[in-house]
């Protein structure tokens, strides 16, 4: 199970870090993505990090402004967001996959959280 935290109402060029804690399963070994939905629009990848956090993957909105990371002894992987735009309004969902490379593919990640909504206001 996959529980994503840390979502809010920031303003425009604020930051905001989220959290997805692992329980149930050692996620350790996993690849694990964030990716976020926006109203009325689909889901879409955001970054991705490999099981040792070796290797990491951003899209290209985010690049530069959004830093993930993992801390496999807390079993818990961290979203890093600063200069946050209003374009960046979604709900955030992690997601975790046995990949070797981090994937930017929805099929690779069989292992989904409930999302936490970000706003940010203009």
């Amino acid at each position: 199970q996959l529980q994503a935290s840390g979502g809010g109402l920031v303003q425009a060029g604020g930051s905001l870090r989220l959290s997805c804690a692992a329980s149930g399963r050692t996620f350790g070994s996993y690849a694990m993505g964030w990716f976020r939905q926006a109203p009325g629009k689909e889901r879409e990848f955001v970054t991705a990090i490999s099981w040792s956090g070796g290797s990491t993957f951003y899209a290209d909105s985010v690049k530069g402004r959004f830093t993930i990371s993992r801390d496999n002894n807390k079993n818990t992987v961290y979203l890093q967001m600063m200069s946050l735009k209003p374009e960046d309004t979604a709900v955030y969902y992690c997601a975790a996959g046995r990949v070797q490379r981090p994937s930017s593919s929805f099929s690779d990640y069989p292992y989904w959280g409930q999302g936490t909504l970000v706003t940010v206001s203009s």
